[in-house]
Parts: structure tokens; sequence; C-alpha cells
């Protein structure tokens, strides 16, 4: 097959290194080596042993402590991860050298600022940043320690109680911060002043301001706000699945279902660009991940679709749309998707129904563009035999469709829980590992040590894999429930008489209105907590203003019509991750990629609409 120049290498690791940056922290020195590594892997661990149905009544365990520990290992991921400074403007402006003819007070105040830079912007694990991290999960743990304290005396909340409820909410917000970036703590943030002082504003905002004992308790020590519905989703359900997407890749899932969609598709016109198309949304299918999606099949197709001709901008925003698309794929779509299960008391297995036509939809659409972009450009097609051949990829990676459809099989003949059905794929996905690198390493002559060394190697790095890649999903939703918390205590009526008083009660406005709010809240919020926010606030008005106008539409539908716009987050500019990562191994402009990539895009922001109106798309009632 047609391989990539030895060039774009430098772009995929700048891509690497960017995701490992913005996604994990980077911190890879001291303490941290073995640190993060080993928390990442016990909670790993922790979360399998919950579902586990051969373990009885071990771990039978109350699901507020399940929460409580979900977010304790998250919270202390994060501050043993990431700095408190970034790469940006604030560090660099710190580490700036003092100039060579400064006055000495100038250079000793520039010193302590370089030291500060390092402290703060470094790759090894502070004091400060241990403590905090200390502090941050003893505060999270509090509610599991005493809950039947807090239980007992609900309401009356002791000072104690206060103090530790305000540490996890300022301590989570910063934790949000570090992870995700200021757009999430600001929202939240606002939300709280609003709670507060909420009788101080002019009269279209005001209403009974939340006292701070009410405010505390209700975020803290109770499950309507930080242990709130997202965060237990979190904990029980969406753990495993992106363990499950870890460890397919780690085993080399991601690799066959490239080599699977070059195999199908190479050797059409404009072939490398719909291979890609189809490569992601296989990827998509046990990734839930765009960002994950684009480094792990855009360091391959990239390349390739530049030698076929595509200009590096639009071979990046091809893998941008098609890679942020992958979160609407079934079985294993976005975190997100699982709390929609709740929001709207269905089923998973309902969620993955309605989203599977919007899906192929979105994806063929995909694939006509880049022909269409392929006959602009006069490309021919790659010949077939540079391309892998389909009976080879398919002996050599069967064995990754076996615990996919086991997945399947368990959700959709035997109705297990989504909980228990990824525990039980994860568990055949490594049996068949094991198996498989014993069947090519060990019978082959090469060592049955060796392979179990493999065996327990991808098994390792899946661990590790799983931890690393939660972290900031669990803190994303813990800090989403304040938002949550906050709308339940009184301000969520008074938010949505706003919003349809702004809409002026037309369905259409109100439709646009959340388009657009979520497009907005996407350029700094990750797709689960643009969700989050959204469907609190617009949902229910949208569901009761269609109702009005005569159309009967089933709340699925209406969280399904603000998912599709969350999607959008990861290549939204000018923040979009997606298309930074893709940039940087196509060797573009990153803003000239987000914007092509949200061009793309916008064939996924027309079919809300359409499904919105016609929920047969939804293959609901059919």
């Amino acid at each position: 097959m047609t391989q990539p120049d030895p060039a774009p290498d430098a772009g995929a690791e700048a891509a690497r290194r960017l995701v490992e940056e913005r996604e994990f922290g980077a911190r890879d020195t001291g303490i941290a080596r073995w640190l993060i590594p080993v928390v990442a892997a016990m909670w790993s661990v922790f979360q399998l042993a919950v579902p586990a149905p051969f373990l009885g009544d071990l771990l039978a365990i109350d699901s507020v402590y399940v929460r409580s520990a979900h977010l304790v290992f998250a919270i202390v991921l994060v501050y043993l991860s990431f700095p408190a400074l970034r790469s940006g403007w604030i560090a660099a402006w710190m580490m700036r050298p003092a100039a060579p003819d400064a006055p000495g007070y100038l250079r000793a105040s520039r010193a302590i600022l370089n030291w500060k830079g390092r402290w703060l912007s470094g790759h090894r694990i502070g004091v400060i940043d241990l403590a905090l991290a200390i502090a941050a999960g003893a505060a999270a743990a509090y509610y599991a320690i005493d809950y039947n304290g807090i239980a007992e005396r609900s309401g009356l909340p002791l000072t104690r109680d206060l103090v530790v409820g305000i540490v996890l909410v300022v301590l989570l917000l910063e934790a949000a911060r570090r992870a995700l970036g200021p757009a999430l703590p600001i929202v939240a943030a606002l939300f709280l002043g609003y709670a507060l002082f909420a009788q101080e504003l002019p009269q279209v905002l005001a209403f009974r301001s939340v006292s701070l004992e009410r405010l505390v308790s209700q975020l803290s020590m109770s499950t309507q706000g930080i242990y709130g519905m997202p965060l237990y989703v979190s904990a029980s359900t969406v753990f495993l699945f992106v363990l499950f997407g870890a460890m397919l890749e780690k085993t080399g899932g991601g690799a066959f279902f490239v080599r699977l969609a070059f195999a199908l598709l190479g050797g059409f016109k404009g072939g490398p660009a719909k291979a890609a198309v189809l490569g992601s949304g296989l990827t998509g299918m046990v990734s839930g991940s765009s960002i994950a999606n684009v480094v792990t099949t855009g360091t391959f197709t990239i390349p390739l679709m530049k030698k076929a001709g595509y200009p590096a901008e639009k071979a990046a925003a091809i893998e941008v749309a098609a890679s942020t698309n992958g979160q609407l794929m079934p079985p294993i779509m976005g975190a997100a998707a699982f709390i929609i299960a709740e929001f709207c008391s269905v089923p998973y297995i309902e969620v993955v129904r309605a989203a599977f036509i919007p899906a192929i939809c979105s994806y063929l659409a995909l694939i006509y563009i880049t022909h269409l972009e392929a006959s602009k450009l006069g490309l021919k097609a790659v010949p077939r035999e540079e391309l892998p051949q389909l009976r080879a990829v398919l002996l050599e990676g069967m064995h990754f469709l076996v615990p996919l459809a086991f997945l399947l099989y368990c959700l959709v003949i035997r109705r297990y829980s989504p909980e228990l059905s990824a525990f039980w794929a994860i568990l055949v996905l490594a049996a068949t590992a094991a198996v498989y690198n014993a069947v090519t390493i060990g019978w082959r002559g090469e060592g049955w040590g060796r392979a179990a060394k493999l065996t327990a190697a991808q098994l390792g790095d899946s661990l590790v894999a799983g931890g690393r890649n939660m972290m900031s999903i669990g803190v994303a939703v813990a800090a989403a429930g304040i938002i949550v918390g906050v709308v339940s205590l009184g301000p969520g009526d008074r938010i949505t008489a706003i919003v349809e008083t702004i809409s002026g009660g037309n369905i259409y406005a109100i439709l646009l209105l959340t388009a657009v709010a979520s497009l907005l809240l996407g350029m700094g919020l990750p797709t689960t907590a643009n969700y989050i926010v959204m469907a609190s606030l617009t949902a229910p008005v949208i569901v009761a203003l269609a109702g009005d106008a005569g159309y009967v539409v089933p709340i699925l539908a209406a969280h399904l019509f603000v998912f599709f716009f969350g999607i959008l987050a990861d290549d939204t500019p000018p923040v979009g991750l997606a298309a930074y990562a893709a940039a940087a191994i196509a060797r573009s402009r990153p803003m000239n990629t987000g914007v092509q990539g949200f061009v793309y895009d916008m064939r996924t922001a027309i079919l809300p609409f359409m499904f919105f109106f016609n929920t047969d798309l939804l293959l609901m009632d059919v």
C-alpha cells in the first residue's frame, strides 16, 4: 500500500504532544512518571470491580459511594496531571528572561517570576499540587465518609459541612479550569452568583435568592448537584465504555479499522478521503472521543489524502468532520449519549436506535462531499495493487469484531444494562487479545513468555489509558452538576420563561436560539458539558413550545437535537481541539482548518431540524 511520506511524522508527533498536553497534562517526570499511571490503573480496576456479577455482595455498595469514589479519582488525577498554567501568554510572560542591562531589582523580580512560571507550568508534580490533590480528594470523599450523618441532619448543615462543601466547589472549578479551560468554571460561577444575588437583579431576571447554606447543601451534600445524575452516569456506565474503547485501541483495533476502510473504499475516486471518513466512523463506534479519533486515524489518513492531491487544510478538515461525528456512531456514542438515556428515562438501546439513521446519513453526506471535492480537484483513484487486500485485512483483524459483536448481543438480544454489557465485552476483548497473542507469538515458536508479556503490557496500558481518558470527563460532569443543581433550586423556571420570552413563543425561533447558543458554548465547553447545560435550560422549553405549536415531539428528540449541536464543540473555532490536532498532522493553519471542518459539519447541523419535525428518522413508533 502507498505509504505516507516520512515528513509528516513530525506533524503526527506534534499532534500527539498537543493532545497529551491538552487532554492528559503531559506530566511525565519525577514521581508523575509512576504515580499518575498507578492512580489511573487503580481507578480502572475499581470501576471494573463495581459491576462484576461474580463478586456478589462484596462490592454491592450504595451508588453514593461509587459516585464519591469516581469523583475522588477524577479530581486527584487532574491535579496530579495538569499544571496550574498551560503553555500560553501568561506562562510565556512569566518565563520571559530579564534584559541584560535591567536594574538589579528588575532582574530579581524577573527571576522570581521565572521560578513561579516553572512551578506553575512545569512537568513535575510540585508540593502544592500534591496538597491540592489530597485536599480535593478528601473534600470529594467527605459526602461518602459522613453520608449517614449528613442524611440525618438534612437541611441543617454543620459549619464543618459548609467549609468542606465550599472547598469542594472551589477546588472542583479549579480542576475544571486546568483540565478543560476557563469556559465551564466561568459559566458555573455565573450560575452560582445568580443563585446567591438574584434579588438584586432587574425584575425580569430576579427571583428569591438562595442562602449560602442551602446552596452548598444542594451542591455538595445531595444527589441534586455535584453528585447528581451526570456524575452517576459517568461512574456507572461511561467509564466502562471508555475503557473498552481504550483497550480496543491498545490491542490494535484502531489500526485494523483504518486498514479495513482503505481496503473497502481506497480504490474509488478520492479514495483516501472516503476511507478516512469510513475509518473514523468505525473508530468512533468504539472511541466516543473526537480528539482521540483524529490522532488515531488522522496520523495515517491525512498524509495519504495529501498525497492523493487534497490540499492540506481540506485533508485535515475532512478528518476533523469525520472524527467529530464519531460521537454519533452507535453502539458506543459520546459520554453525553448515556446521560441522554438518564435524562429521558429510556433504555440506552433506545438512544442508540434513535441516533442510528441520522449518524449514517451524516457519514454518507460527508462521503459525498469528499467525492465532490475529488471531482473538483480532478483526483484519480489509488491503484488497487497499492491498497491492502480485504481478505488479508479481515483475516488479520477478525478477532476485533468478536467483542463488538458480543457487546451488541448483550445490548440488543440479551437486553443487559449498558454497564453490564460493557463489563462482559471488556472481559471478552481481554480474552480475545490473549488468545490472539498466544496464537501469533506462542504457537509460532517466538516464546509463550513473550506472548504473555505482550498481553500483560496491552492490558496494563489499557487500564492506565482508561483512567487518563476519563479524568476530564469526570471533572466535566461534576462541574456541570453545579449548573444543574443551581437550576433545580429555582432559577430554572425563570430561565425557561426568559428563553420563551426571547423566542416569542415561536418553536422555530427557540430551535434556532438553541442551535446558536450550543455553537457559542461549544467554543469553550466540551461536548458533554455543553449538552448538560443546554439540555437543562432549553430541552423542556422546546418540548413545551412544540406542543403549543401542534407538534407532538418526544423528549428524546429534543435532547438529541441539543446533542447534535453539542458535538460540534470539538471543531468550533476558535477553540476546537480536534482542528488543532488535525492541523498539526497536516501542517496546515489551525484556524482555517477549523473553519473548513465546521463548514463540512454544517450537514450535521441540518439533520436535527429534519428529525425534529420527522421523528420517523429516529425510528420512533416505526
